[in-house]
This record gives structure tokens, C-alpha cells and sequence, in this order.
């Protein structure tokens, strides 16, 4: 089983949703061999659908106490830019795909992406470009994450937050 789990944390990203539930997306997402596709949605209005085949099983929550057990099971996590969720994921040693939201005007998550990107961390994109980089990203070359480095992640966060506050 290979499963995909989509997050948006306590946030809506309908665009995401939307985007990875798309036909196409779901085309794409099978041809790399995933068999299931766990969308948790928070606030959205975006609600697809869940369906279950022989091959393929879509699952859609808004919430959960902890996202652990999703994060634990997923082979791949896709997620929304927040610190929190990027952090978790990055913990748990899973390749993460980090999708900015365009519409979101503060984008020191740009720069938090960008970091951990340039890093080896993880990849991102937009909306657009999300089922471009799924058919072209190699996750062989990401590296761990150092765990137990929280305090460096913080500070770098701290910073980078900081200057979002002086403006």
C-alpha cells in the first residue's frame, strides 16, 4: 500500500483540495503507484468526494486531534506551508511537497520552503506546477531532516517571522 497524504492544518487551501483531487492529478498520483489518498481539509469548501475501488481508495477529514498516524502511514506528504505541519512532517523523515499558497500574501513561507528546499529537504510549488513536479521530483535525493534540531528550526523560523512583524 502506498499511500499520499494531503495537509492543510488548521487552515483552508481550497486551490490544493481541488488541485489534487482533480482528475488528472488523481491519474498522475496512480501512475506513480499510489493506492490510497488521504486529503485532510480543515476549513475548506472544497469537500471531494470519498470513493473506494479495487485499486484506489480517496479518504477526506477536516480534522483529527493528531496527524501522527496519517503522517506515520504516508509514504509521501503534500502540504500546506505552515511551520507546524512542514516541521512535523520533516520529523517523522517522510518526503514532504510543500505547496504555497499563492493567495496568502505573507510568504515568509516562501522563504521557509525555499530554505528547507535548498537544504535537500523537500520540494515545493504552487497549485500549478504540483502535478508537473509529482511526475518529475526524484525523492531519492531528499535528505532527512536532522531531527533534534528544533531550536535551529525555530530560530530560523524566529527570524524569519521577525521580520514579517517589523513591517
Amino acid at each position: 500500500m502506498k499511500c499520499l497524504f494531503v495537509t492543510v492544518g488548521t487552515t483552508s487551501f481550497d486551490d490544493l483540495i481541488a488541485c489534487v483531487s482533480a482528475h488528472d492529478s488523481l491519474q498522475i498520483i496512480k501512475s506513480l503507484g499510489y493506492n490510497r489518498l488521504i486529503l485532510q481539509i480543515g476549513r475548506g469548501t472544497v469537500v471531494p468526494k470519498p470513493f473506494s475501488t479495487e485499486s484506489f481508495t480517496l479518504d477526506v477529514y477536516r480534522y483529527k486531534e493528531s496527524l501522527k498516524e496519517d503522517l506515520q502511514k504516508a509514504d509521501l506528504v503534500i502540504s500546506h506551508a505552515g511551520a507546524g505541519s512542514c516541521l512535523e512532517t520533516l520529523e517523522k523523515g517522510k518526503p514532504l511537497v510543500v505547496v504555497i499558497n499563492e493567495k496568502l500574501m505573507n510568504n515568509h513561507q516562501l522563504e521557509l520552503a525555499r530554505k528547507l528546499h535548498k537544504e535537500g529537504h523537500l520540494f515545493y510549488c504552487t497549485c500549478s506546477t504540483l502535478p508537473g513536479l509529482l511526475q518529475s521530483m526524484d525523492l531519492s535525493t531528499l535528505k532527512c531532516y536532522p531531527p533534534g534540531q528544533p531550536e535551529k528550526f525555530s530560530a530560523f523560523l524566529d527570524k524569519v517571522v521577525g521580520l514579517k512583524n517589523k513591517h
